[in-house]
């Protein structure tokens, strides 16, 4: 409890500082509000715009629907990229501060841009969640997404809601449109950086299909068979198009953190450039 407060106490001087400064973004929310997430709050949602263009062909007319949206650190390059004439953005997340405080962010400035609370069961996020992942719908018209953004979230799903969820954004997604989806991914190479201890994360059972770190917490950080997440994306009408290595298994050569996987939706035409 005293470790908490004191750097309760560091972030909330860091932010009073933070407001002082000319060039502050008023989208990069104070730091005591940046609860998830590995290195810089901006440079990461530039590296993530970065391989959305390049990994999903995204376009600035197309309409995103980002997952587990949080504190808006995907949607803050988006700002700045998406048409606010054609494109859209919607987000949702189980963290209601964080879409409050999105809401009030981006308000008038982006009227494109639009973020809900789910209330959704989370142990450390939401507790008290009315509803489970497994059963969720996502509040949104089928075929209604050009690309739908799912970053650190099926790392934190368990089976039955990871196959849910990938369910959910076939569902939303329109012919043409793309998942952009982060996972831990078992494989040979990673297997084997497991068991030799070279891995950023020491998962158990890492020969199953599905593996955590921690058996208290299971949803602390999930990986999955890299054969079973293609089998779930085929069986719900998608088609990998895209998988790029992360760091976090102890390769050299990662693009991101997390392996990035990019799945195409219906019949391979992408949606907007038929």
């Amino acid at each position: 409890m005293l470790e908490r407060g004191l750097t309760s106490l560091r972030l909330r001087a860091l932010d009073a500082r933070d407001r002082l400064r000319s060039d502050r973004d008023p989208l990069v929310p104070p730091r005591r509000l940046q609860f998830v997430g590995r290195g810089d709050f901006a440079d990461t949602g530039d590296e993530f715009l970065g391989h959305f263009r390049e990994l999903a062909g995204l376009q600035p007319h197309e309409r995103v629907l980002d997952i587990g949206c949080g504190i808006g650190r995907i949607a803050r390059p988006l700002a700045g990229f998406l048409d606010p004439r054609a494109g859209s953005y919607h987000g949702f997340d189980v963290n209601r501060e964080a879409i409050g405080w999105c809401r009030r962010r981006y308000g008038r400035r982006h009227p494109n841009f639009h973020f809900q609370v789910a209330d959704l069961y989370n142990r450390r996020y939401h507790p008290g969640g009315a509803h489970l992942a497994s059963d969720y719908r996502f509040p949104f018209d089928d075929r209604s997404f050009d690309l739908v953004v799912a970053t650190s979230v099926f790392t934190h799903l368990l089976e039955e809601e990871a196959d849910h969820y990938l369910a959910e954004s076939a569902r939303v997604l329109a012919d043409g449109g793309r998942l952009f989806a982060t996972f831990f991914l078992l494989d040979q190479v990673s297997r084997a950086k497991i068991a030799a201890g070279e891995a950023g994360l020491p998962f158990l059972d890492a020969g199953e299909h599905v593996a955590v770190v921690s058996d208290e917490l299971p949803e602390e950080a999930v990986a999955y068979d890299g054969g079973w997440v293609s089998g779930r994306l085929a069986a719900h009408g998608l088609e990998p198009t895209e998988l790029r290595p992360g760091t976090w298994s102890g390769r050299d050569d990662g693009l991101s953190f997390q392996d990035i996987v990019v799945a195409l939706h219906g019949d391979g035409t992408v949606a907007g450039h038929a």
